[in-house]
């Protein structure tokens, strides 16, 4: 009988070991990834239909811009739907007109869902600005339970479906580093928006009550700067100008990190055209303007020139340009 314990103990102990290897490979296993078979099959089984990409369009230059970032999302193959917020005349007045054919090639090319609007206009402003709180009505497209809003002088580099799955939250938006720490506030470059009809009552409010230089920017910030949820702006809001400035510690949250524009360009899945005084990419640009403020080269350790940025910072301008030709022309 003590051997035939002994014999059972032993088979015991060497069970529990095998037992405690497995469960260690597999929380391991866990560890290193986390969530990814929860999270692939959440995507598997997501109902598309429930979010959208969204542009809200004012005038000419912008529809173009508009119709680019659905051309790239289309390319990256998102599965959002996509929706575009338009003043009801474009389509309206001339089915001919260069307003109505780029619609139509946004609806029937790109799988757009086109909404007719009024646009929400200031007088006496800035004309920029002008029409900036036209992108707020989005937080009135009920039929989504999230949208996500990029402007359109972006450029879009990856997909950003995986946004749609963030926590709950009215809004989700990246900081306006660029502005820290004299300007603490978010940036609406980009922004996750829970559609509502209590909060669109909120900004409506908010908005019959602002000031003539309250913009968008200003009464989203009013609202939610201190409850919205911050994305990591080196991945979804990096600014041209970025490869520009002489200091990158408020794009990289350090002063002893090194800047690395290749790095910050694989990084990134969205680029914000942003190079004042130089103008937006569909304007014309000065060349003597150009070659004087574009990003300055650096030497390497070994004394050889360093021009990663300037390539980068300039192929923005040149692809953008050739892609609007060929989208909108």
């Amino acid at each position: 009988m003590i051997g035939v314990a002994r014999l059972l103990t032993s088979r015991c102990l060497k069970w529990a070991t095998v037992t405690s290897f497995i469960f260690s490979i597999v929380l391991v296993t866990h560890l290193l990834h986390p969530f990814k078979p929860f999270a692939d099959q959440m995507v598997i089984n997501t109902n598309w239909s429930r979010f959208a990409y969204a542009q809200y369009v004012t005038n000419s230059e912008y529809l173009c811009n508009s119709v680019m970032l659905f051309e790239a999302l289309q390319h990256l193959r998102s599965r959002a739907d996509r929706v575009m917020i338009y003043p009801s005349h474009m389509l309206a007045s001339d089915h001919k007109s260069s307003n109505a054919r780029l619609l139509a090639k946004a609806r029937d090319k790109y799988d757009v869902k086109l909404v007719p609007i009024t646009v929400r206009h200031k007088d006496n402003t800035d004309p920029t600005w002008a029409d900036s709180l036209t992108k707020l009505l989005l937080f009135n497209q009920t039929q989504y339970s999230r949208i996500l809003y990029i402007d359109s002088d972006s450029v879009l580099l990856e997909s950003m479906d995986e946004l749609f799955f963030l926590p709950s939250i009215p809004v989700a938006m990246p900081r306006a580093y660029w502005l820290f720490p004299m300007k603490e506030i978010l940036s609406t470059m980009l922004m996750l928006i829970e559609p509502s009809e209590v909060e669109f009552a909120r900004i409506m409010s908010e908005m019959d009550a602002a000031s003539s230089n309250d913009y968008d920017m200003e009464i989203i910030n009013s609202l939610y700067r201190n409850n919205a949820m911050v994305l990591p702006h080196r991945r979804y809001a990096l600014l041209t100008g970025e490869f520009r400035s002489e200091s990158h510690a408020k794009y990289l949250g350090s002063e002893i990190e090194p800047w690395d524009p290749a790095r910050a360009y694989s990084e990134a899945k969205l680029v914000h055209f942003s190079d004042w005084p130089l103008p937006k990419p569909w304007l014309h640009m000065d060349e003597e303007l150009r070659l004087a403020l574009q990003p300055n080269c650096t030497n390497t350790t070994g004394g050889a020139a360093d021009c990663t940025a300037r390539i980068i910072w300039n192929s923005f301008y040149k692809d953008f340009q050739m892609k609007r030709k060929e989208i909108c022309s």
